[in-house]
């Protein structure tokens, strides 16, 4: 019952549609344009640097205060589960992004959302992912390929921190917390698939480049 009411906390925060209320401001439904995903690489193409990294703080920011809240609620009634409930708030904060019910389910991707969960997780888990995208997407200009490695890299990090006992939890429930990752690694690369599919192609969007 905690951990649906976790996701629930999550889902409600994920709600909030950085993509969509920032094209709405400027007179336009940002699924409308581009790749049609309300996300952040798709303000970047539409709208500009500045739409695109406000898009991206949003994002990233409901998924930090949907984990920040379930730490301050179940901090100490929970303590010993804490880092799992934190997963599911995040969870359910991408689940919210990624299908909003009032939006008629079409949302985003999650990856910003899930650049959340990095940042909610341990502040070291972060240049490795974050200096792999860059350098992804530096040389390929494949924002896709740069979010899906970013993914795979999470998840190993925190099997590997798991596995050194840094999340204290008993080891049920430190499996839980990685079976819950890699579902979240799995939907992400279940939202990008039309990207995999062009990438396998050589048909996939650069960034710097006008759309097909």
């Amino acid at each position: 019952m905690i951990r649906l009411l976790c996701l629930a906390i999550g889902y409600l925060f994920g709600l909030f549609q950085t993509s969509y209320i920032l094209g709405r401001v400027h007179g336009i439904d940002i699924r409308e344009y581009g790749s049609h995903n309300a996300g952040t690489t798709n303000m970047l193409r539409t709208m500009g640097l500045k739409a695109g990294l406000l898009t991206f703080a949003g994002d990233c920011g409901k998924c930090i205060l949907a984990v920040v809240l379930v730490r301050v609620v179940f901090g100490k009634t929970h303590a010993d589960i804490l880092p799992l409930l934190e997963f599911y708030a995040a969870a359910g904060t991408i689940l919210g992004h990624n299908y909003p019910f009032y939006l008629k389910f079409k949302g985003g991707k999650g990856i910003a959302v899930l650049a959340g969960l990095v940042l909610s997780t341990k502040l070291w888990m972060v240049p490795i992912p974050l200096a792999a995208f860059i350098f992804v997407v530096a040389v390929t200009r494949y924002v896709s390929a740069g979010s899906l490695l970013v993914t795979i890299i999470f998840l190993a990090e925190v099997i590997c921190f798991g596995q050194m006992g840094g999340f204290a939890m008993a080891q049920p429930y430190v499996y839980e917390l990685y079976l819950v990752t890699f579902l979240l690694m799995a939907l992400a690369w279940w939202r990008h698939r039309a990207n995999i599919k062009r990438l396998l192609n050589g048909t996939e969007n650069k960034i710097g480049s006008s759309k097909k």
